[in-house]
């Protein structure tokens, strides 16, 4: 690497800095990327500082927002990191219902803004995701059935080009640049400014209901009649967990394998009774732990659970029908979690997301009922084998009941083929959008749309 001083108004922390080792890690803690510098960037003037200098040095660049990417693709070995963690500023417009959402904010600073004014755009699961990562692969999360997905509400983007300049994308600007976006990853520039539709809310009732493994099969086979004829105020995913050996979950529930829903209701709060009626009524209830709730307690419930650091190994398909064949291989692999903070969950991706065309945004699975994701989890790197045999055999397993394509906040580093499939019959047109604004493939370290 060449002598060239990178200045900025943030930092630029390199392999000997006191502040490295922190600065580097990142949520998945599989990976253990080496970047050769990392640019802790403060504002725009420094991510086109940033962006002109990797490219001029020839290094591999990657771009991290909250280092949740599930393939460790906010960081490079031997390359750039711009680094948003400190553009992390949100501002609210109530009277037009949008919030400016820096590149480098978590979900959890979206939250937390938006609800001072009793509004929220809908997001994700977990409040330490960085919101700009999440948003631009898709945005999958509890408010999906009712408000879509977050590329949705994605009304506008400040986007930082591979050449150095800053341009907007928006319905207005840049319509090409705009549509990308909104699934397109970070292939096509360092986005630092989001633009979010924001709808009111306030309280929810939510919170998640157990059954012991034995009801999975029965459990599943009710759910997937019963959520898509419930009301769109109703977002509830099914999973498979193992019940945390804390409180304030029950001495007797703690470290046993079960079933459940993750439910979330939008609705009028004196009308959740009725929405959750059935829910409750499904034989072998073990715990109910569905409550009033501000929705940012909601949305950070998974927290403590899962902090930063922990060994992840994901898998992600998209489903339609989740036939009888589907449910067997689930319930075997369900009985066969590996280590207890490990997972599988059934997103819905019905409801408010029907109602936009496959080809309206680069995410095209607009006709898939689910986002399936399983994720073997475990804080210890002596078990990363195990809890990566057992998410492989399980997708493996469930492929032939599933579609090609997979949900790209949840995809390791599965190569090309895997890309093409994910965006199906979008992936030409991201191509030529790709050729427009980023023809030397700068932003490759991602789920990379090659030109």
């Amino acid at each position: 690497m060449a002598t060239t001083e990178l200045r900025l108004r943030g930092r630029a922390i390199a392999p000997d800095d006191r502040e490295y080792d922190e600065a580097r890690k990142l949520h998945n803690g599989m990976f253990d990327r080496r970047p050769a510098l990392i640019a802790r960037c403060v504002d725009v003037d420094d991510v086109v500082a940033a962006v002109e200098y990797g490219r001029e040095q020839g290094l591999d660049t990657a771009i991290r927002c909250g280092g949740h990417n599930a393939a460790g693709l906010g960081s490079v070995d031997h390359g750039l990191v711009i680094d948003l963690r400190d553009m992390n500023q949100v501002r609210v417009d109530p009277d037009e219902n949008t919030a400016y959402v820096d590149g480098g904010c978590l979900l959890q600073d979206v939250d937390a803004a938006t609800a001072e004014h009793g509004l929220v755009t809908p997001a994700g699961i977990i409040s330490t995701t960085g919101a700009g990562g999440l948003v631009l692969g898709g945005g999958i999360g509890h408010l999906t059935r009712k408000l879509g997905l977050s590329i949705d509400n994605l009304v506008g983007a400040q986007v930082v080009l591979a050449n150095g300049s800053v341009v907007e994308a928006s319905p207005d600007e840049n319509q090409d640049l705009y549509w990308a976006i909104r699934g397109g990853g970070g292939n096509f520039g360092v986005v630092t400014q989001l633009r979010l539709r924001l709808h009111p809310l306030g309280s929810v009732v939510a919170g998640p209901m157990f059954w012991p493994i034995e009801h999975a099969a029965d459990l599943l086979a009710w759910y997937r009649e019963f959520l898509p004829a419930a009301p769109r105020e109703l977002g509830c995913f099914y999973l498979f967990h193992t019940v945390p050996p804390a409180p304030p979950f029950p001495e007797e529930l703690q470290l046993q394998r079960v079933c459940g829903v993750a439910c979330c209701w939008t609705g009028p709060v004196e009308d959740a009774n009725d929405a959750l009626a059935e829910v409750r009524a499904q034989p072998g209830l073990a715990l109910d732990g569905v409550a009033e709730v501000p929705f940012p307690a909601f949305q950070a419930a998974f927290d403590p659970i899962y902090p930063a650091g922990d060994q992840w190994y994901w898998r992600t398909a998209f489903v339609g029908e989740v036939s009888d064949e589907a449910i067997e291989v689930n319930v075997e692999f369900g009985r066969r979690m590996p280590r207890w903070k490990s997972l599988m969950h059934l997103y819905p991706i019905d409801g408010a997301v029907h109602d936009v065309g496959s080809a309206d945004t680069a995410w095209p699975a607009r006709d898939a009922q689910y986002a399936q994701v399983i994720a073997g989890v475990d804080p210890d790197p002596a078990n990363a084998d195990a809890i990566r045999a057992w998410a492989v055999e399980y997708s493996d397993a469930i492929r032939p009941h599933a579609s090609g394509a997979g949900y790209v906040n949840f995809m390791m580093d599965e190569g090309q083929d895997r890309v093409r499939a994910t965006y199906g019959p979008n992936y030409e047109r991201l191509v030529e959008v790709k050729r427009r604004y980023d023809p030397d493939n700068v932003f490759h370290v991602n789920q990379n749309i090659r030109p």
